[in-house]
């Protein structure tokens, strides 16, 4: 039997192809009936501040932010690396960790320094992602997921991005960055979140 539901558009608010990518991925195996594109213009808009102290106001305030300015159903997520034995440091701070602009490495580097004297239970970790959808600024759905690991001592695997490599997934005896993408997606907080607001909007 032919699908005939109507193509669905997100909009993500982001100029970030990669993420942009990554989402349709888990779009693609989750799912027929929607079509994601980046918030056209969205470089040209005054830029959102994620000043707040939790991933879920961060993610609705950019949602309901950038939703005045599409007609359509406007996404946006917030997501980072929680570790318990540090106060819950990087968090929300997790992209400007090591300050303004600096590379996944000395990211990785400045949490690896902080943690040094950790051991066992105490490089217990968590990614965490919020996911917040808007239309036309009505909530349609706000949804959060994690998934549990460990820090490693060293960094291991060349794929992912950010924590990834020193992220260590125990069911499956690897990091983040060592998975491939359709097994990172089935396990990641971010797959795991998308494809919860991808049940809440139906």
């Amino acid at each position: 039997m032919t699908d005939t539901r109507e193509t669905r558009k997100l909009f993500l608010t982001s100029g970030n192809a990669g993420k942009l990518k990554e989402f349709r991925g888990l779009a693609e195996t989750s799912c027929t009936g929607w079509e994601l594109e980046l918030l056209p213009g969205f470089s040209e808009l005054p830029e959102f501040e994620e000043s707040a102290p939790t991933f879920a106001e961060n993610a609705a305030g950019k949602a309901f932010y950038y939703s005045r300015y599409n007609e359509g159903i406007v996404f946006a997520d917030d997501s980072g690396l929680v570790v318990p034995e540090l106060g819950g440091a990087p968090g929300v701070l997790s992209a400007r960790y090591a300050g303004p602009g600096a590379s996944n490495e000395q990211k990785i580097a400045k949490l690896l320094s902080e943690m040094k004297s950790l051991a066992g239970a105490q490089r217990n970790a968590h990614f965490v992602c919020v996911i917040a959808a808007v239309k036309q600024g009505k909530a349609l759905a706000v949804v959060s997921d994690k998934v549990d690991g460990e820090i490693l001592e060293a960094p291991r695997g060349a794929g992912g991005f950010g924590y990834d490599p020193v992220f260590f997934f125990p069911p499956l005896g690897k990091t983040f960055a060592e998975l491939a993408a359709v097994e990172k997606s089935k396990y990641s907080h971010r797959g795991k979140a998308f494809r919860r607001l991808l049940e809440a909007l139906g």
